[in-house]
């Protein structure tokens, strides 16, 4: 019987531009490489499972799209004795299937039904081919991973040179200001050659070109040794802080007497550098002994895969999932998928998806393709890992909007975690689910007394992460190695008393104030970011600073607010003057160290304006304000927008994430009508906005129950997982996570490394625990 819907006038092939899920199902980590195979959508392009899940069923069951194109492709079986070839470039090109993989094809019809529609019939043949030309979603977002993207700026766009004098005269082949003869910079505005900084990769630099931007205002420069014939050169924009593109390159490099003509590159780009670090960055897999650390496989012991650059979201996501709050909310392996026509788009499914993929255990046994090539003879086979699990999806869905996440480059671990924690937050928690976040959160006190009147003001901020500074005291004779500091030391310079520049609104001193801060309430789960940082040149250095913690609960009690004094009389409210002016030579510090001068202001106002050390770890702790880059506003004029009259289809578009009308209102009055400063502003005014709903009567607004996390005793704790790091800076260099559970077959806990894909035991973890950069304890 032939197909009566192989015509469908809403056929026709992808669009250069359209995403193509033909790889792995978009609600769960079923593939081609299944026994089944995959059902791609012959209409929307939707990649739908076909074993006992059976999503592509699903997908024609809700949205009526008749037909799909079954995928199903094995391994080409690789001669042993021909090595892979190797790779000559660091981009990577896009292998087709039919380089690596036999593919097997057929059509489906849901609604005939039929198994093996003719593919010859109609518009199905130029449909398929497109579908199986079409560059798929994960081979996208594999290439994105080698290949960054660089734009020119205003900067390199409307670049003005000065008059280039006598060339001749000029030394091209060491720094003006040291004796370096590699790693320079040409500066396309003036022509002054500098060296650049110390970078990962072994290029030595002193940071004179950064220091001649600073000095001059001299925005683009290029390293010298990177230009090639073919127009291709690093070229780095100070104002920007970013490596950008110049269009007219070959111009203004003739303008300073370089011809690209005959030119040869001479030194690794930094692209280059960034790449060969992190690929070279590998945790030792083996044990003391030597042996080679043995893989583990079941539920919770699922590893993922890295898409280039990507171990920061994999450490971070293994620990989160491994908490009870994250693994009710996102696990629900019996529950149908989430209603929505773009699975891949909404977080909600992906999110069930990743949770499913790493706790299930359906997805976690040796790779099949390692196994196959494997001879025979092979009498003793090195250990098999799993093959992992690829979050393209999900790494793609929670980069969207971010100017970092969204790349391809390595990022902080940290910062991940608090984009991820803000995006759950701000997504729907429906049918009794609640926000997961919900469960790190809890209440720091902040204590101000006055250092001459004696008075007080207390100020309560909700977090759901604190970081926390650790000292950095030398060996004696040892410039590199640092005396080892205790976990609690670092919460006691958390909770120690400081003194702060401020006058005092009664009593008029300027004598300062003691302020103080501690634990109003703690969280079920804790999440402590440690700081190691010092200054080199200006620029933040990570310091390899020991911190013992041990595996024992920790007693928290100590760093409990506790009660007020009765008899401790209240400062009025702190007015805050109509201006600031920021003390020029400290600001000047924290411009030469990379900072925009807009945060630089804000960390001053916030700090004293007075230390830059202290400026700087204000910077750290706050780099994920939603308004960090926005002007400092002292004084505001409340009102100045009717909530009443707000658009009512930014109110809609709000009302999408999950945010009531009423506080739409409240946040748009408060962000000028910006809908993007109106979610973080929701984010992060959890409380404000009462008055306004309740003037609404809007009873049935949903109000997290009781209080934010706990005050009573005991309040001990117990260290359960780490993000570990390696690397000079957090923005280069390798993650994996270190978590305690129990492994298959015993039932105390003890430590699993996750590798990327590779998940092995691992008993011995205290000098990883050491040099931990995350640390995730749980109320015990």
């Amino acid at each position: 019987m032939a197909c009566v819907h192989a015509g469908a006038p809403d056929l026709s092939p992808p669009g250069p531009s359209q995403d193509v899920y033909r790889e792995d199902c978009t609600q769960c980590f079923d593939s081609i490489d299944d026994e089944a195979g995959l059902n791609v959508c012959l209409h929307c392009f939707n990649g739908g499972c076909v074993g006992d899940r059976n999503h592509a069923l699903l997908h024609f069951q809700r949205y009526g799209h008749a037909l799909a194109l079954n995928i199903r492709r094995t391994p080409k079986q690789v001669q042993r004795d021909e090595p892979p070839p190797k790779m000559s470039k660091l981009a990577i090109a896009a292998e087709t299937d039919e380089d690596r993989y036999n593919v097997e094809t057929s059509v489906v019809c849901y609604a005939c039904p039929l198994d093996n529609v003719d593919k010859s019939t109609a518009k199905l043949s130029t449909v398929i081919d497109g579908v199986m030309n079409a560059m798929s979603f994960t081979k996208r977002e594999e290439v994105k991973a080698w290949e960054q993207e660089f734009v020119p700026c205003e900067h390199t766009l409307c670049l003005v040179q000065a008059d280039a004098g006598d060339l001749g005269s000029k030394d091209t082949s060491q720094c003006s200001a040291c004796d370096l003869r590699e790693n320079l910079w040409i500066c396309l505005e003036c022509g002054n050659i500098a060296c650049g900084r110390n970078q990962h990769g072994g290029a030595r630099g002193n940071s004179h070109a950064l220091a001649h931007a600073d000095a001059t205002s001299h925005g683009v420069a290029v390293k010298l040794g990177s230009i090639s014939a073919e127009g291709t050169a690093d070229i780095y924009c100070y104002k920007c802080n970013e490596e950008r593109t110049d269009p007219e390159l070959a111009k203004h490099l003739a303008h300073w007497g370089i011809n690209l003509a005959g030119r040869e590159k001479t030194e690794k780009s930094l692209m280059e550098m960034q790449v060969e670090h992190n690929m070279q960055w590998e945790f030792s897999m083996t044990s003391e002994d030597g042996r080679e650390l043995t893989p583990l496989y079941g539920p919770g012991l699922t590893g993922l895969a890295n898409l280039g650059n990507s171990c920061y979201l994999s450490s971070v996501m293994q620990c989160i999932f491994s908490t009870p709050a994250f693994q009710s909310r996102y696990y629900e392996p019996d529950a149908e998928p989430p209603l929505c026509q773009a699975p891949a788009q909404d977080l909600e499914t992906q999110l069930r998806k990743l949770a499913d993929g790493l706790l299930s255990g359906r997805y976690s046994r040796p790779d099949p393709r390692v196994a196959m090539s494997m001879s025979s003879a092979d009498s003793t086979p090195s250990q098999i890992h799993q093959r992992g699990l690829l979050p393209a999806m999900f790494k793609h869905l929670i980069g969207q909007g971010h100017p970092e996440f969204k790349t391809m480059r390595q990022q902080d671990a940290f910062e991940f975690l608090l984009h991820l924690f803000k995006n759950v937050s701000l997504s729907k928690h429906t049918d009794g689910r609640v926000n997961p976040v919900e469960q790190f959160r809890f209440e720091v006190e902040h204590r101000l007394q006055c250092l001459s009147c004696k008075k007080v003001r207390y100020k309560v901020d909700v977090q759901d992460n604190i970081s926390v500074a650790v000292p950095a005291r030398r060996v004696a004779g040892e410039q590199n190695s640092f005396e080892a500091v205790q976990f609690s030391e670092c919460l006691d310079i958390f909770t120690a008393e400081e003194t702060v520049e401020f006058t005092c609104p009664s009593c008029q001193s300027s004598a300062g104030f003691s302020k103080q801060t501690k634990f109003k309430t703690l969280p079920q789960e804790f999440a402590v970011n440690a700081r190691r940082f010092e200054l080199v040149n200006w620029v933040p250095t990570k310091l390899d600073i020991p911190v013992l913690v041990s595996d024992e609960p920790i007693d928290f009690a100590a760093y409990l607010a506790g009660s007020h004094d009765a008899n401790e009389e209240l400062l009025p409210e702190l007015e805050e003057s109509a201006s600031f002016t920021p003390n020029p030579e400290v600001m000047d510090q924290l411009l030469a160290m990379g900072f925009p001068s807009t945060r630089c202001e804000k960390a001053l106002h916030a700090t004293g304006n007075s230390d830059p050390e202290a400026a700087m770890n204000w910077l750290f702790a706050h780099m994920e304000d939603p308004d960090i880059d926005e002007p400092l506003v002292l004084a505001q004029t409340s009102g100045s927008q009717n909530a009443g009259a707000q658009d009512e289809s930014k109110i809609a578009q709000l009302g999408e994430m999950g945010i009531e009308p009423s506080r739409a209102r409240k946040a748009l009055a408060a962000t000028d009508g910006d809908v993007e400063r109106a979610v973080d502003w929701v984010f992060t005014h959890p409380d404000d906005g009462d008055e306004t709903m309740e003037s609404e009567g809007n009873a049935d607004v949903p109000q997290q129950a009781g209080p934010i996390g706990y005050a009573t005793l005991p309040a001990r704790y117990q260290l359960r997982s780490i993000v570990c790091h390696k690397g000079t800076s957090v923005h280069a260099g390798h993650y994996v996570a270190f978590i305690r559970k129990t492994r298959p077959g015993e039932q105390s806990l003890s430590w699993v490394l996750y590798n990327d894909e590779k998940v092995v035991e691992c008993d011995k973890v205290d000098d990883m625990k050491q040099t931990a950069y995350l640390y995730f304890l749980t109320r015990v």
